[in-house]
């Protein structure tokens, strides 16, 4: 891809697009409160909308290189078309057709997200936000573990106490709390696979300005919360974040002491922590290699991945639809009546990206994200080697989200659907932005 000089017409953004950032970390910001991150969502949606509608379309290449804009597009249509071709027979009705025309209103919400990076100035406003978001979030856990208190949650439940008199979580809900849930919440225990994701632009950004010794800092940071946060799946998207962010900043020699850094802390937490050596000794229970000790050490992970099975058999070409999992899970049990693993009620979704894909959507969904996935590769690859710097953060997290050997949480729900495309815009609004000549 070659670079093309930038005029003045390309370079001045306009107003409602110097606001891109703002949208894009007040959204992120507002994760404990998914029902104005949705309004955020949409409103920024809207604001994309009437900016190219007043400028009839014409101004796309202020806001967007071409190839942003396809690649963004795509990227979409790789998630979206998926959802609408399962919900013609899905298994909830015309609730599925529903939700899936409703999602187009993230198409332009990635546009905005994509220009939120586009230039040099709203790059690092939006790096530099996420940054200090995550930061924030780390701390904010690290006092929890010391004092018992997220000040952060605690902030957001007392206003909601003063809205509307009634608190984010129930009591019974605080009293079942076994882990860190920082900012999130008891009720919402997303703390470790959110901050895992999220870590990279922390990391990226501490090795900017501070060298090796800022990402080391922060790179323990963050690991103490995700361990203290008692989610395994977290702990491996966290493994791959390290990985792929500290091999040019520390060298293998500096992995492999985060590595045995790992261990020890585990090792520590094991002794110190009930919850974490709760976690480490199901996992061990896989060792027994029976089909009781390895479905315990999967959480039950093994029957849920077996009723995907069942669904995709049942229904090969597009699936039960997105977000039918739960619904089909009783026609698909292998046991049941039994005593599940998870709590009470049926799974509701399959806790792996591929099989979530096509016991959901088919071989059809599968194929559209194949589709999608190399056509980011292709772009990364002929990319020039600083835009492969520059969106550096951004392919770090997308990559250590859909990593498809991890146990994963749900792409087609509506918290995690809006991350996982989030990340797609950024990577591309990153990796494809005007000023390919400028440096990170």
């Amino acid at each position: 891809m070659t670079s093309t000089p930038i005029t003045d017409s390309t370079a001045n953004l306009g107003t409602g697009w110097r606001w891109a950032p703002a949208f894009v970390l007040a959204f992120v910001a507002l994760f404990p409160a998914p029902g104005y991150a949705e309004g955020v969502l949409v409103l920024g949606s809207l604001a994309a909308l009437i900016h190219l509608l007043l400028t009839r379309f014409r101004g796309g290449a202020r806001l967007l290189s071409g190839p942003a804009w396809a690649l963004t597009t795509v990227l979409f249509l790789a998630y979206w078309l998926p959802a609408l071709f399962s919900s013609f027979d899905s298994v909830t009705g015309a609730k599925a057709v529903q939700k899936s025309l409703l999602s187009l209103r993230y198409l332009p919400f990635l546009w905005l997200v994509a220009s939120a990076v586009a230039t040099a100035h709203n790059r690092r406003v939006t790096v530099n936000g996420l940054a200090l978001i995550v930061g924030i979030w780390a701390l904010d856990a690290l006092i929890q573990a010391v004092s018992g208190t997220s000040p952060i949650f605690a902030g957001i439940d007392g206003l909601k106490v003063l809205i509307d008199g009634h608190p984010m979580c129930t009591a019974d809900e605080i009293a079942a709390l076994d882990r860190l849930s920082g900012f999130m919440g008891p009720c919402n225990l997303k703390l470790g696979p959110v901050l895992a994701t999220f870590a990279p632009f922390l990391l990226w950004v501490a090795a900017q300005r501070m060298g090796v010794k800022g990402w080391l800092v922060a790179a323990v940071a963050v690991g103490l919360v995700v361990l203290l946060s008692g989610s395994r799946g977290a702990w491996v998207t966290y493994a791959l974040v390290l990985a792929l962010s500290g091999w040019k900043v520390v060298g293998y020699r500096g992995l492999l002491a985060m590595a045995l850094v790992g261990v020890v802390s585990l090792a520590a937490g094991y002794v110190a922590v009930p919850q974490v050596q709760q976690r480490v000794d199901r996992t061990l229970s896989a060792a027994s290699m029976n089909d009781d000790g390895v479905d315990n050490a999967l959480s039950g992970r093994g029957r849920i991945w077996s009723a995907a099975g069942c669904m995709i058999q049942q229904h090969p070409i597009n699936g039960v639809g997105t977000r039918g999992f739960r619904h089909a899970f009783a026609a698909c049990d292998p046991e049941p009546g039994s005593t599940v693993e998870w709590g009470d009620g049926p799974a509701l979704h399959a806790h792996q990206l591929v099989l979530e894909v096509l016991a959901e959507t088919g071989v059809i969904g599968l194929l559209f994200w194949i589709v999608g996935a190399v056509t980011a590769w292709r772009a990364w690859k002929y990319a020039p080697a600083s835009a492969r710097q520059r969106a550096q953060p951004a392919t770090w997290a997308l990559m250590a989200t859909v990593f498809p050997l991890n146990t994963s949480l749900a792409f087609y729900s509506a918290f995690w659907g809006s991350v996982t495309l989030l990340l797609s815009a950024l990577f591309v609004g990153l990796l494809l932005a005007h000023d390919d000549h400028e440096s990170a």
